[in-house]
């Protein structure tokens, strides 16, 4: 071992010694667990089986799928934008405010499609409206983790909220599957009453989650532009949004790609939905060990490690042949990245000034989103192209690169936060 690597394990600090009792036994992070549990839940039974109802009701394909993309744009060029108002009003009214516009817009939908009058325009309009309302929530509780939890509960604050959101993806498709069999419009009338619930939950925290401001008030486009530019200056969150939006596009392909392959290769579609079920099994498993494992190694060799990990991952899906070998393999890189989120969003936290909380918040995640976007089409194109094998290899060298650009940025995660 060199002098730098033990100079850099011995001068790192650990994140927060999380020391105190579970984050559940506070009030107010448990009704805000409770409710993201709820919203997730309601969202992914209606979300996944619009395009369904649709198709049932005699509009082509490529116009259902046209609704759904349009309606996720939306929900990403609003929240740059939310964020902003979320860092300048009481976060609160926002949140329990966007889960009553929300749950208004799906009300719309359940009862056209329970009258049987499901028009196109309409459908379009209220989808875009719920992912605008959604994105506002979200900007809106992305600065809300200071005020609900103590500094030294935010490793396991943050791995609670992973370990929901893996355990929403897995339960919720088959949830909205076994509501849609009662009728097409019980899945929508579960997520607008999940928004309902989510606006009730929202209201009864009672922590103070105006943000700080200091100073007067400026203009909006100047407000957006100093969140845009704080985490653009700070070399950490810097690194972060790299890091994460390579991943996420990664990800994406990978997951598409063995869809896609397996799909070719005669796989059922049941087996192809266990392809995704390990997964997410395995990404629950690695919320739930993520903060024990953030306690007891270093932040960087967790972050470095992990991105090395995920090479040979990557070229093993070149070479299997079983669905479920693809998904033990999507099971194991699913099971490594909650850690390395877990580091990266609670020294994000402790690096940022509350009142650029949000904004920062929804930088970050729009920059993960907006690329994962144009996964599925990319693996789509990539794959039909050059075949499955090459393209897991080329993700393979991509992941290679990114771990290459992790290991030379390993001293920005050492670094202590403020």
């Amino acid at each position: 071992m060199d002098a730098a690597g033990q100079e850099l394990r011995s001068s790192e600090p650990a994140l927060p010694e999380d020391r105190s009792s579970s984050p559940f036994r506070i009030r107010d992070f448990l009704l805000f667990w409770t409710a993201g549990a709820v919203d997730g839940l309601g969202t992914c039974a209606s979300s996944l089986f619009l395009p369904l109802i649709l198709l049932g009701a005699g509009y082509p394909a490529g116009l259902a799928g046209l609704v759904v993309s349009v309606a996720l744009v939306s929900g990403l060029v609003v929240s740059p934008v939310a964020g902003v108002f979320a860092d300048r009003w009481p976060r609160k009214p926002m949140m329990y405010a966007a889960a009553l516009v929300a749950a208004a817009a799906m009300g719309s939908v359940f009862v056209a499609v329970a009258l049987g009058h499901v028009v196109l325009v309409h459908v379009l309009v209220a989808a875009v409206v719920e992912q605008a309302a959604s994105a506002t929530y979200g900007a809106a509780a992305s600065g809300t983790i200071r005020r609900l939890v103590p500094p030294e509960g935010y490793t396991r604050a943050i791995g609670y909220l992973q370990a929901r959101d893996q355990a929403v993806q897995i339960v919720g498709p088959t949830l909205g599957g076994a509501l849609y069999q009662l009728a097409r419009w019980v899945p929508l009338l579960a997520d607008a009453v999940s928004f309902l619930l989510v606006a009730v939950l929202s209201k009864a925290i009672r922590a103070d989650l105006k943000p700080e401001r200091e100073g007067p008030a400026t203009s909006f486009t100047r407000d957006l532009a100093e969140g845009l530019r704080f985490v653009w200056a700070e070399p950490f969150l810097r690194f972060v949004v790299v890091w994460t939006a390579g991943i996420n596009a990664l990800l994406g392909a990978l997951y598409f790609h063995a869809v896609f392959a397996s799909h070719a290769q005669g796989a059922s579609p049941s087996s192809i939905g266990l392809i995704l079920t390990l997964a997410g099994v395995g990404g629950l498993l690695g919320a739930l060990a993520a903060p024990w494992l953030v306690r007891r190694i270093p932040a960087a060799r967790i972050v470095t490690g992990a991105s090395w990990a995920m090479v040979p991952t990557a070229a093993g899906l070149a070479f299997a042949s079983r669905t479920w070998a693809y998904g033990l393999l999507l099971s194991g890189v699913s099971l490594i990245v909650p850690s390395v989120v877990v580091v990266l969003q609670t020294r994000a936290v402790l690096t940022t000034p509350d009142r650029l909380l949000a904004r920062m918040g929804t930088v970050l995640g729009t920059a993960g989103q907006g690329v994962a976007v144009l996964a599925p089409v990319a693996a789509g194109v990539l794959v039909a192209a050059y075949g499955g094998r090459t393209v897991a290899l080329g993700c393979a060298g991509a992941f290679a690169g990114l771990a290459l650009y992790a290991t030379a940025r390993a001293g920005l995660v050492a670094r202590e936060a403020p």
